[in-house]
């Protein structure tokens, strides 16, 4: 019987281990160009503002493999004193746009605010290509933070529909869309991917409430 030295094993070890780290580092899904994200901030409805919301895109399309592109959150602001509003439409580019299976869930804007997009629990994945779960799970997470109207504009500055502008976790409300489309009412409204009805305000515990986990849309821009 023959026995490897030492040395040997370690470095056969090590180079198991060097070529795993090699698999784990391919991208896997660089063509990705639309993402509901697998997780929140924590922190209800402050995401930090656009800014932070953006950020949080950007993180886990790298972790995709696809953070070569620009990626935007689809959120959108209302006015202030300060500031002008942000509609969540503006934001995105002008697609098409496309998930992690490489499905296409809209060739452009007018698509994606229409009946035409194919969005949904079957194609609206996270970054990792996994579904979020929604009805018929413990817990659903369909509701998606958007803070915009059905057209992807924003609302008039009052009332509050964004957590003033994504920055509070103690005031406010926000608007939600449906993920899966479906509404506890049969109804246009309940069924937006975008635009369903507001959250009962803007702590984690508040959106739990209604079936929210603080996720929102991200696209990535041409």
């Amino acid at each position: 019987m023959h026995y490897l030295p030492i040395g040997a094993l370690l470095c056969c070890s090590l180079t198991l281990s060097t070529a795993l780290q090699a698999q784990l580092a391919v991208p896997q899904s660089p063509g990705m160009t639309f993402f509901v994200t697998s997780a929140g901030l924590g922190q209800g409805g402050d995401l930090g503002g656009l800014e932070g919301a953006d950020a949080h895109c950007q993180k886990l399309g790298t972790s995709a493999g696809a953070g070569h592109r620009t990626w935007r959150a689809y959120l959108s602001t209302q006015d202030t004193k300060e500031n002008d509003a942000v509609h969540a439409r503006d934001r995105i580019g002008s697609g098409p746009w496309q998930n992690f299976q490489g499905t296409v869930i809209a060739n452009n804007i007018e698509q994606l605010h229409s009946d035409q997009n194919v969005l949904g629990d079957l194609n609206t994945l996270t970054e990792k290509g996994t579904r979020v779960p929604t009805h018929g799970y413990s817990p659903n997470y369909h509701d998606i933070l958007t803070g915009s109207q059905a057209d992807g504009r924003a609302f008039a500055a009052q009332p509050d529909r964004t957590c003033r502008n994504w920055t509070s976790s103690s005031a406010g409300q926000a608007m939600v869309g449906h993920l899966n489309k479906r509404g506890m009412h049969d109804d246009a409204a309940s069924r937006s991917w975008n635009s369903s009805h507001p959250t009962r305000g803007c702590s984690v515990q508040d959106l739990h409430v209604t079936a929210g986990n603080g996720l929102f849309y991200c696209f990535a821009q041409k």
